[in-house]
This record gives C-alpha cells, sequence and structure tokens, in this order.
C-alpha cells in the first residue's frame, strides 16, 4: 500500500472512531480505545467470529444509514 492511501485509511478509520463518539465517550482516554479494540480484536479470533461479524456489520450500516453517510 502507498503511502498517501495508508495515510488516507488511517484517516478514515479516525474518522469512524470519532463517528463512533469513542472520542467523548472515553474523554479521548487513548489507552481505552486501544483497549476496546484489543477487545474487538480478541471477540474477532473467538470461534463466533461470523455471528459477531454478521451482528457488528449490520449495526454499523443502520448507523450509516442513520447519520446518512454512505458506506
Amino acid at each position: 500500500m502507498k503511502r498517501r492511501e495508508r495515510t488516507r485509511q488511517l484517516i478514515e478509520l479516525g474518522g469512524l472512531v470519532a463517528k463512533a463518539g469513542l472520542v467523548e465517550l472515553t474523554d479521548d482516554d487513548r489507552a481505552v480505545l486501544f483497549g476496546v479494540m484489543v477487545e474487538a480484536a480478541a471477540t474477532l479470533q473467538g470461534e463466533h467470529r461470523d455471528e459477531v461479524l454478521t451482528l457488528w456489520r449490520r449495526r454499523g450500516r443502520r448507523a450509516f444509514a442513520d447519520s446518512d453517510t454512505e458506506l
């Protein structure tokens, strides 16, 4: 991945963290934010990976639709 593409990807991912309200909900505590992501990664390594992905995908799509933002 080229540097410019990687920078864009990181900016978009940061935007998703902010859009989800996690920055405000955690008082911008980077350790908490990272902990949430580590927990999500651990969950995705479990035996219910496919079910969790389906659930999270539905929630994400619903949140995008509610906020009038495209996927």
